[in-house]
C-alpha cells in the first residue's frame, strides 16, 4: 500500500468496479494527481473504507488532502469538489 500523503488524493477502489473505472478516467482526463489503493489487495485500505463507510466496502471512496471524502461520487460531484468547471 502506498504511504499516506496528506497532500495527495487517495483513491480507494478495485479493478473490477465500473464506478471506480469511470471516476479514475475522469481524474486522469482532468490531470488530477492521486494514489490508488486497491482494497482487494490492501487490508489496510479495506479497513479505511470500512471505517469511513460504517462497515461497508463502498467504492470508490476518495479521500482528499483536507480530510474530506466522497463515496461513489458522480463526475459532477468530483468536479465540484475539485473546483473544476464542467461543460454539458
Amino acid at each position: 500500500m502506498p504511504e499516506s500523503n496528506p497532500n495527495v488524493i487517495t483513491f480507494y477502489g478495485t479493478d473490477w468496479c465500473p464506478d471506480c473505472m469511470r471516476a479514475r478516467n475522469f481524474l486522469d482526463k482532468q490531470r488530477v494527481a492521486y494514489v490508488i489503493v486497491d482494497i482487494d489487495e490492501s487490508p489496510e485500505g479495506r479497513a479505511v473504507v470500512e471505517k469511513l463507510n460504517h462497515g461497508m466496502r463502498s467504492v470508490p471512496t476518495i479521500v482528499f488532502p483536507d480530510g474530506s471524502f466522497l463515496v461513489e461520487p458522480s463526475n459532477a460531484q468530483l468536479a465540484q469538489k475539485l473546483g473544476l468547471s464542467v461543460k454539458g
